[in-house]
């Protein structure tokens, strides 16, 4: 009964190990799912990028190129590439097939830290020792430009997802964005106290997401240049983050052996997952969420059945009306389910080193909530360019721009003489209206107002202000959302007690003595 009731009230379901993979002979440092998800690649310091098949009948492929350890691998979902950045200074582009063939870049003079494609897969982003951020032309596998500003060495780097903007973390304790277009460095971030080891653009492009050997995570919104979250998250140096496709968990790594899933809706933690024996290097959701890999010290590549965002997306689909806004950039992944394992309230057990590829599902990870509620979560929800077209309602019409008069009631211009109506027009205070036969009105709006007018500084102000009021007006709408599922999660809490009262109480009976004459 309480478990039905734990299912009816939208209770998330723990994560479940799936399958384990061994094979690499030192730490992995880096994962990355296959957008088929037929492969999951991964990197290690032993220097050889490993490509697993997740059917147990086709073996695991070994790619042995480089002449030092592998920092960081990414794959190419549109054009099926593996990239791989090494200690050995070079990266390198692998085709998954059994020949395993790559081909070489250089232009890094130190070790290559990250490397990450662009959504369109035509470009590749690197960083590394040489305190630099390179990107490269996938197609023609030619070095492009440069980004330059650090002045430490760059540990993590990628493009947002519309590919105008890059975000890369570095020792020298500051997060960047960078402009594609105009190469130039457009933000600094200086609030981490330690050094930057990862860096990851939120799904709709509105956020970035850092941590590093401060032990903390702060989430920034690239619109506003605010803060908008801060988690003191491990109890020791964070080494990778991953934004689940939804946006609304975020996945991270540490040194201190855990992984830990962090609700960005609620700002707090989630789950805290005990599986590998030794710190965590590598995390990454599958393209459909359903799924997330995770790499560490202890030479195992891990695979986790997701579960808990499934059940809590059918309880806002089936429980509360969908917002039109919130819809288009929060988009629920589908997912399919085994079934759910029991609650654990005590640590989880860690998994066993014989556990290898192919196993079955491993027991469920240990939930645990944050004692204390972290910053109040303000992520945006309107893709990063959406300040810019928000600003096209205050946009001057174009000077050619005709009315069709072909079809509907005549249209002309009321004004009390001509003399006005050319004051008007000039000075762009004039109302427009619809004259039908019959003598009614209708007004329109009146054109909008020039920007090219106003002197710049005041320009600018008027876009800051919107740009503030698109922000306030989405944060308004979450808060509103999260309201309604509290509601409804307390109304079906209050329906199961009702079910609860009503169960007709057992008495225990006994059986009649016998009496022996």
């Amino acid at each position: 009964m309480v478990s039905q009731l734990a299912a009816e009230m939208g209770q998330p379901e723990d994560p479940t190990l799936e399958r384990s993979f061994r094979g690499h002979k030192d730490a992995v440092t880096s994962v990355a799912f296959n957008h088929n998800m037929k492969q999951l690649i991964s990197g290690s310091l032993d220097g050889c990028v490993m490509v697993w098949n997740f059917k147990p009948q086709l073996r695991a492929f070994r790619f042995a190129g480089h002449k030092a350890a592998v920092m960081s691998v990414a794959f190419d979902g549109v054009n099926g590439t593996i990239a791989s950045g090494s200690k050995d200074k070079t990266v390198r582009l692998w085709q998954p097939s059994v020949e395993g063939r790559s081909s070489v870049l250089k232009a890094h003079t130190g070790t290559v830290r990250c490397v990450n494609f662009s959504a369109d897969g035509k470009l590749l982003i690197t960083a590394g020792d040489d305190k630099t951020v390179k990107v490269w032309s996938v197609p023609g596998q030619r070095f492009q430009f440069t980004f330059s500003g650090h002045s430490n060495w760059v540990r993590s780097c990628c493009f947002s997802p519309d590919g105008r903007l890059a975000v890369s973390g570095s020792d020298d304790k500051t997060v960047r964005i960078w402009d594609v277009a105009t190469r130039q460095c457009i933000r600094v971030y200086d609030d981490h106290s330690g050094y930057v080891n990862t860096v990851a653009f939120h799904p709709d492009g509105t956020c970035v997401a850092s941590a590093g050997t401060d032990n903390a995570i702060k989430v920034w919104d690239v619109r506003s240049n605010q803060l908008v979250q801060h988690y003191s998250a491990h109890s020791g140096p964070v080494t990778n983050v991953a934004f689940h496709p939804s946006g609304d968990f975020l996945l991270s790594s540490s040194l201190d052996t855990t992984l830990k899933v962090w609700d960005l809706r609620e700002g707090q933690l989630f789950y805290t997952l005990h599986g590998h024996e030794g710190a965590t290097y590598g995390v990454d959701f599958s393209p459909a969420g359903d799924f997330f890999a995770s790499g560490g010290a202890d030479e195992q590549v891990l695979v986790w059945r997701t579960n808990f965002d499934r059940v809590m997306a059918d309880c806002v689909l089936t429980s509360v009306q969908p917002n039109p806004r919130l819809a288009t950039t929060y988009p629920t992944a589908t997912v399919t389910v085994g079934s759910p394992g029991p609650v654990s309230a005590a640590p989880a057990p860690r998994i066993p080193r014989g556990l290898e590829g192919g196993g079955g599902a491993g027991p469920p990870a240990s939930r645990t909530r944050s004692p204390t509620r972290q910053i109040p979560t303000c992520i945006a929800t309107e893709p990063y360019h959406s300040v810019h077209s928000s600003m096209a309602a205050v946009r001057p019409a174009a000077a050619d721009a005709a009315v069709d008069l072909s079809s509907g009631p005549e249209h002309r211009w009321c004004c009390d003489s001509a003399e006005e109506q050319q004051d008007n027009e000039q000075s762009g205070a004039f109302e427009c209206q619809n004259v039908d036969d019959d003598g009614s009105h209708e007004v329109f709006i009146p054109p909008p107002m020039n920007l090219a007018d106003l002197p710049p500084a005041l320009s600018a102000t008027l876009q800051h202000i919107v740009g503030q009021l698109d922000v306030l007006t989405q944060t308004m709408g979450l808060l509103e959302e999260r309201l309604t599922i509290s509601e409804d999660k307390m109304h079906r809490l209050d329906k199961g007690l009702q079910l609860l009262h009503k169960q007709p109480s057992v008495e225990s009976t006994s059986s009649p003595k016998l009496h022996v004459a």
